[in-house]
């Protein structure tokens, strides 16, 4: 279950509105600069945005239209039932549609949504989803369905409907027999169409009797008696109505068998689809938001961890990742006022021109600027720091270098992948994205897990390494700046070399020098465990101290040597960038807790600090004071934290009632202040009830006139 986070806001973030524009500009500076940052935040999360529907299209495709195939066969099936025998022996049965989604539950809205689109375009207009918390019972679940397909109030009883003194409107009697002749009268019209319903001039005919589909978006928490009462209505009405239905399943197809009885799934024609899942789905997204120079918002290793830690450890949820992904964009336009030069290259450099002398004084204060300067010449850093005009030239190559790094860094690391994901253990990740943060939170050529995957690629076999080379290639070739083009040439060079090899000189080496090196790459395959690996290793480096080396392994050593060499020239990580500040995001504690909901703490912050959510000035108290223009409920908290484990509601009240009628000090008679009148007992009750619903207290046995108290201590 997801809980909404409700976190202390910052000093400097007032008031946060994350839907206009008022939560960049306020308590800004430079109104004219958020604005700015506004609106490049708005386009790229408007391309975000269509990129990932595109990425949700492309992966429902494939399930969506062959589950449109077996609907469309079906509804063949129900016009030859009156001339086939076979049809009509299996006339009882209800095609059915068992669609696996998978347990992200949030995702599954966009894909019922997509395929009930589909459905309308070009199969039948008469579609109908329902969730389970709305069909308790039999009667509300048939009351849904026919509001739904027919456009109009449905009666449960005839009494209700004999007594009712409302305006008069059109009613049906809740029954299957009222959507029987409902459909016979709508599926005699030539278009087919249910009335209210409009269909434009280029979507395609219906058939002459278009199915009803009933889309059930839940199915393992519908009543499995509700279900089963349903579908023996169902079936005694196939002759008449042709049904369809289509259960949405999160967890396994055995769901449907462990909720309906044998009698009732013999009544049911089911046919299983299988979505792509989950993980899959989230690392084409990243594939195509992070992985990619086309955003120049780029998030860190540590914010990806946390983005990626929340998905797996949660709930799996694609779109929670995606707006996880865009509330980190929305922090760093508004926390960063350089982000305005995350644009496109053209406005970027124009936009760096135009810096004002407040903006070049944020450059100067970048770490990655301050180091920048740091390496020049004394000349060049008196310039650097005393010429405005001069920094905005900077500033612009520094752009533009830090764009040819993004283009050379995805390509490499593609390609570094390609060659390791096939190794044994996968000593630098199975997932990209695994070996991207490494790439981004160290140097990767210097951790033991890269060593490892070189000395493996040196023992690759001939083909297998020809093979990467050419899926390397592949990676390559839409690349645009020279040293991508350089590398590809010489990828190139190495592929056609090691074709040049010819017969004779490969049985010469898998029989002398390369026997020992292929027989070690195959057995790397059967044994995987690390004494097997390290065994490997050592025989190899002592077969090459008395062997003389072949040319395929001198050819393959150069191979990977020019690889390990691509790897140090352009996966460096992005620390070492100047003016990385720009497009990188980096904090990560802060989208931790807007993202991992801390209810007890956001309550107890908010009952001992009422200011720092209603930002109200009169309630601004010294710590350990009670302000007595605070809200009863916190009042009656701050009182409750002097007590122990047991608190006298009496004296609970008097305490109270002294506080608040320090606030009434208009009151004209003194005897009156701090009594007990029936208005401050009544807020008092109500604010004690307030916190005994939030957990703080209950009501004990042990004293009738006591509460416990049940937290203790903050967190």
């Amino acid at each position: 279950m997801t809980t909404t986070s409700v976190s202390k806001p910052s000093a400097k973030v007032k008031k946060r509105n994350l839907n206009t524009e008022d939560y960049f500009t306020n308590g800004s500076e430079d109104c004219e600069n958020s604005k700015e940052r506004f609106r490049l935040c708005q386009d790229m999360l408007d391309k975000m945005k269509s990129e990932t529907e595109l990425v949700q299209d492309e992966l429902n495709k494939m399930i969506l239209d062959s589950l449109l195939e077996f609907i469309r066969k079906s509804a063949t099936s129900f016009l030859s039932r009156e001339d086939d025998w076979a049809s009509h022996m299996r006339a009882s049965e209800i095609p059915t549609a068992a669609l696996v989604l998978g347990v992200n539950v949030n995702d599954h809205d966009m894909t019922f949504q997509s395929l009930s689109d589909q459905l309308q375009q070009s199969v039948t207009p008469f579609v109908v989803s329902v969730q389970a918390k709305e069909c308790t019972v039999v009667r509300h679940l048939l009351q849904k369905v026919l509001q739904r397909l027919m456009g109009m109030s449905v009666s449960m009883d005839e009494d209700e409907e004999e007594g009712s003194t409302d305006v008069p409107q059109k009613r049906v009697h809740c029954s299957l027999r009222a959507l029987c002749d409902w459909y016979k009268t709508v599926s005699k019209k030539p278009s087919g169409i249910s009335p209210g319903k409009k269909r434009s001039s280029s979507e395609m005919e219906f058939p002459a009797r278009p199915p009803i589909i009933l889309i059930f978006k839940d199915l393992e928490a519908f009543s499995p008696r509700v279900l089963q009462d349903l579908i023996l209505i169902c079936s005694q009405y196939t002759q008449e109505l042709p049904l369809l239905f289509i259960f949405g399943i999160a967890t396994s197809p055995s769901t449907i068998q462990r909720m309906l009885s044998h009698s009732v799934t013999s009544l049911l024609c089911i046919k299983l689809f299988q979505s792509s899942s989950c993980t899959q789905h989230l690392a084409t997204v990243i594939d195509k938001l992070v992985l990619t120079s086309q955003f120049l918002f780029k998030p860190s290793g540590k914010v990806l961890q946390v983005l990626v830690g929340l998905f797996l450890y949660h709930d799996f949820s694609v779109c929670n990742f995606i707006k996880g992904f865009k509330l980190s964009m929305l922090e760093h336009f508004h926390s960063q006022p350089l982000s305005v030069l995350c644009c496109k290259k053209e406005d970027a450099l124009a936009r760096a021109e135009r810096l004002s002398h407040q903006e070049v004084e944020r450059v100067r204060q970048l770490p990655s600027f301050m180091r920048y300067v740091e390496e020049q010449e004394p000349q060049e850093q008196v310039e650097l720091l005393t010429n405005d005009e001069h920094v905005k030239e900077v500033c612009q190559k520094l752009l533009k270098s830090l764009r040819k790094y993004h283009k050379n860094y995805f390509p490499i690391l593609r390609c570094l992948h390609e060659l390791t994901a096939s190794l044994p253990k996968y000593p630098l990740g199975k997932q990209i994205r695994e070996l991207h943060v490494t790439c981004l939170e160290r140097k990767v050529w210097e951790t033991e897990e890269y060593e490892t995957a070189l000395q493996l690629l040196r023992l690759l076999a001939k083909d297998e390494l020809v093979s990467v080379l050419h899926k390397c290639i592949e990676i390559l070739k839409p690349g645009k700046t020279k040293k991508i083009r350089e590398a590809l040439r010489q990828l190139q060079d190495f592929t056609a070399k090691f074709q040049q090899l010819d017969d004779s000189s490969a049985v010469e080496i898998n029989a002398e020098g390369g026997e020992g090196d292929t027989a070690c790459g195959h057995s790397l395959q059967k044994k995987t465990d690390l004494f097997h690996l390290q065994k490997t290793l050592l025989q190899m480096k002592e077969s090459r101290r008395t062997k003389k080396r072949s040319p395929f392994e001198l050819l393959r050593n150069q191979a990977v040597e020019y690889i390990d060499s691509l790897v140090r020239m352009h996966l460096t990580p992005p620390e070492s960038q100047p003016l990385h500040e720009v497009c990188y995001y980096t904090s990560s504690g802060t989208l931790r807790r807007h993202l991992n909901a801390t209810p007890r703490t956001s309550i107890q912050t908010a009952l001992s600090h009422p200011y720092y959510y209603l930002q109200n000035k009169a309630l601004r108290s010294e710590a350990g004071a009670i302000s007595s223009a605070a809200p009863d409920i916190c009042i009656a908290y701050k009182l409750h934290l002097e007590c122990g484990r047991l608190i006298n509601l009496y004296d609970w009240l008097e305490a109270y009632t002294t506080v608040v009628s320090a606030a009434e000090s208009d009151s004209p008679d003194p005897s009156e202040k701090g009594k007990v009148d029936e208005v401050r007992h009544a807020r008092f009750i109500r604010a004690v009830s307030e916190l005994e619903f939030l957990g703080f207290v209950k009501s004990t046995k042990q004293k009738t006139d006591h509460v416990a108290r049940l937290t203790w201590g903050g967190c």
